[in-house]
């Protein structure tokens, strides 16, 4: 697995490339972790090269997401979704705790 981090303006990219499973989920889960410890607080989370996410990867986005959303700070949202990824989001109910975009550009146009 591999993370690139793009700062803009008003938001930082995550992209997320190869696989999220429970033995690369902690470097997801320290690379957002990392972010949010920095003051980023509205981050976008590219899924364009990812092939695979666990249940592992998905509790490493929810822990962001509510460390992003505490005190009404910001929030972290997805896009270009894999549709395999995007089943098993609406499965476990997690489209409901996160906004998803067809591509980054409307995602990072979002804040």
């Amino acid at each position: 697995m591999e993370i690139t981090t793009k700062e803009f303006k008003h938001c930082d990219v995550v992209s997320v490339n190869g696989r999220v499973d429970s033995s690369t989920s902690p470097q997801l889960a320290q690379a957002l972790d990392k972010l949010t410890d920095d003051g980023h607080h509205n981050l976008v989370v590219d899924m364009t090269k990812l092939e695979y996410m666990s249940s592992a990867g998905f509790r490493a986005l929810l822990a962001a997401q509510r460390n992003c959303k505490k005190f009404n700070r910001g929030e972290i949202v997805l896009c270009a979704v894999p549709e395999r990824i995007k089943e098993a989001l609406e499965l476990a109910g997690f489209t409901e705790l996160f906004k998803v975009f067809d591509d980054s550009l409307t995602a990072v146009g979002s804040f």
